[in-house]
């Protein structure tokens, strides 16, 4: 399968695509007329798709690293050094930041458990091996936010998130591992005996954000190789999608029928213009539809 062209290049570090239906409501300040968002991760901004193919920008720090829907509208955001919440109008509130500018470290990726955590990992900007931590955001007794904790320690470029359709397995990638993690998970115990699902490419790929079908096949965005991956749930690549553009970021399923696969892309580190299409969002219809997006609980 190829994956075609719906935006131009209009992202320096296209990232952390999701779909929500709430968020094609006329209500919802950012973006009304489209479900789809992604973030510009570097520039800091949160992109949408409007229903007549436009795009919008909005500004939520100096980085905007991953966003889910939360269950009142509006959405969970990682920024920079920690997490922010959107209202459905569009107001920003920025919680307490988790660690000194002076430690080196951003938000990177994350997604949202079976009980409405939202969790998001970090990296440091020198990519330092080891210095990357999963936080945990839960909601508050009466909505908003919660306590915060670490649930994983000691990676290095804490990417892809996301559950199996019945919410018994989660899916992670740690970047330079060049591997796809799977943990069990319950609400008691979180993330628990993590083992390797799948080496990418026999270990010559690196993956990036990831995605779960409704069939629980994971989809992986091979970021050195301008494709995405899916596999089984046993760890069997069975299906490539191809994209012109080296670095795949990330993927996730969106449409009325969430039957449309829709890719990130990315130049960052290259010279604008050097790969002509990267920053651009493609899509494709690869017979398989998502599963809605876990909101957050606050």
């Amino acid at each position: 399968m190829r994956a075609e062209q719906v935006t131009d290049p209009l992202c320096y570090h296209g990232e952390g695509p999701v779909w929500a239906e709430s968020w094609g409501t006329a209500s919802e300040g950012l973006a009304a007329g489209g479900g789809l968002r992604w973030v510009d991760m570097l520039a800091g901004d949160v992109l949408s798709l409007r229903a007549d193919g436009g795009v919008e920008r909005t500004h939520v720090g100096d980085v905007a690293a991953a966003l889910r829907p939360r269950v009142g509208g509006g959405a969970v955001i990682g920024v920079e050094r920690g997490f922010a919440l959107m209202s459905p109008d569009g107001e920003l509130t920025t919680l307490p930041e988790l660690w000194p500018e002076a430690d080196g470290i951003r938000m990177n990726e994350g997604g949202c458990d079976p009980d409405g955590r939202f969790h998001c990992g970090t990296m440091a900007y020198a990519k330092t091996p080891g210095a990357a931590t999963l936080y945990r955001l839960s909601p508050g007794p009466e909505g908003g936010a919660g306590d915060v904790d670490a649930v994983l320690t000691g990676a290095t470029t804490s990417n892809g998130l996301e559950w199996s359709p019945d919410g018994s397995l989660a899916y992670y990638d740690d970047t330079p591992t060049r591997q796809v993690a799977v943990f069990d998970y319950s609400r008691e115990e979180g993330l628990t005996n993590r083992r390797v699902l799948t080496d990418v490419l026999d270990g010559e790929g690196k993956p990036d954000g990831l995605t779960v079908d409704a069939e629980g096949g994971i989809w992986v965005a091979v970021i050195s190789h301008g494709q995405i991956h899916r596999y089984t749930p046993e760890g069997r690549l069975d299906e490539v999608v191809e994209v012109p553009v080296q670095k795949t970021t990330a993927c996730t399923f969106g449409g009325e029928d969430l039957g449309t696969l829709y890719i990130t892309t990315s130049w960052e580190n290259m010279e604008q213009g050097e790969d002509p299409l990267a920053g651009a969002l493609f899509a494709v219809r690869p017979g398989v539809t998502g599963l809605p997006a876990r909101p957050f609980a606050g």
